[in-house]
């Protein structure tokens, strides 16, 4: 008997908890765990511990599968990392920070980054063969006119998936951060002004600081690439 304890993480992002029932199997290069339930209640930002029992050591753990699952309301879970202690004391670590919507299941790869050539195992090549897929369905391209960059082949965002969507929290801070930035201008007298700057040093009693810079070195250019 082995057993491995686990860690279930939930972003603190707003609504990234969850009431829907959320189940994980352990995935090693000698064989898999069976399915185990890890709560029926998520909270944002929220852990939940739990042991896993398997008949014997599944050897190194390379993947763990995430299982979704709904009575009724669907309410989507943002999943932030998943942690595995196994039997003697090595610690897997498996970064997801992705949504998961409806009934589902996910895999999630240890978090060492490898090249293709270092999956040895035919499981991790068929992983990363229905990921290089799923992309490619998720990501094509249209030309959207002659002479013009090609553009994702979607009517609307609204047909992206949510994890590739801009979010709704960070387009809330963005807005929020516009409409502070607003304000300051318009105390400061910037967006009354109606004649020409007189020298940069004017500039800089209006843009005094910028996220920390001086306004001069928000104007340097960038290093030519080689």
């Amino acid at each position: 008997m082995a057993t491995y304890k686990v860690t279930v993480a939930t972003g603190d992002v707003a609504e990234a908890g969850t009431n829907n029932s959320i189940s994980i199997t352990l995935v090693g290069s000698r064989g898999e765990s069976r399915k185990t339930t890890v709560s029926f209640l998520f909270l944002p930002g929220q852990e939940k511990s739990l042991s896993v029992d398997c008949r014997q050591d599944l050897g190194p753990i390379v993947l763990v599968r995430l299982h979704k699952w709904r009575l009724f309301l669907e309410d989507a879970w943002f999943c932030k990392d998943i942690r595995v202690t196994a039997p003697g004391g090595t610690l897997y670590r498996f970064p997801c920070y992705q949504w998961l919507e409806g009934v589902t299941t996910l895999e999630v790869r240890e978090g060492s980054g490898k090249k293709l050539v270092d999956d040895e195992l035919q499981i991790l090549k068929e992983h990363r063969r229905r990921e290089l897929a799923a992309r490619q369905e998720a990501f094509r391209w249209k030309t959207f006119a002659k002479g013009w960059p090609h553009c994702l082949n979607v009517g609307s965002i609204l047909e992206l998936d949510s994890n590739i969507q801009f979010s709704s929290v960070r387009a809330t801070d963005f807005t929020g951060f516009l409409i502070l930035q607003g304000a300051s201008h318009f105390l400061s007298g910037f967006l009354l002004r109606n004649t020409s700057w007189n020298s940069l040093d004017e500039m800089r009693t209006i843009f005094s600081r910028t996220q920390g810079r001086d306004i001069g070195e928000c104007f340097v250019c960038p290093p030519p690439y080689h």
